[in-house]
């Protein structure tokens, strides 16, 4: 069966704006094989939104990548809404660990942060495993943030 390919709506093109162009590559060539459709929620982030964050609890450091470009955050999207839920984040990464592998670009995914992402296993379970072995390398209140991809300079 033909599988439906997703494309990057304006407004996911309009959030890539001043992110790296590695990155924008990588993403833009993994919206085309990923089979779950997904939303840029964010690249290119203000110190004030950070400084927002912060105070809101929404992210615990003012060194985030999204301040230099480095960073995107890709939410997928199902039936209309952004959707914040594992089961459709990890074919997300799958796809932006194929694709990344494809661009040669390294990056590293919010759900596993010790590994590049082009390391961890090229399917959805192994995926989730991947991630349930991060928690047990680090136990506590770690900050698992599934949409987030950064560039690893």
């Amino acid at each position: 069966a033909m599988t439906e390919t997703y494309v990057l709506g304006a407004r996911s093109l309009a959030r890539l704006s001043g992110v790296k162009e590695p990155l924008v590559r990588v993403v833009k060539r993994a919206i085309s094989i990923s089979p779950q459709d997904f939303t840029v929620q964010e690249g290119l982030r203000t110190l004030e939104t950070q400084r927002a964050y912060m105070k809101r609890g929404v992210t615990r450091t003012m060194n985030s990548k999204h301040l230099t470009g480095d960073a995107v955050d890709l939410v997928p999207w199902v039936e209309g809404t952004p959707r914040w839920e594992w089961p459709v984040i990890y074919p997300i990464a799958v796809a932006m660990r194929t694709a990344a592998r494809a661009e040669g670009v390294a990056l590293r995914w919010g759900g596993v942060w010790d590994r590049k992402l082009a390391d961890l296993p090229d399917d959805a379970d192994g995926i989730k495993r991947a991630v349930a072995e991060y928690c047990v390398r680090h136990p506590g209140p770690d900050f698992l943030d599934g949409p987030h991809y950064e560039l690893i300079s």
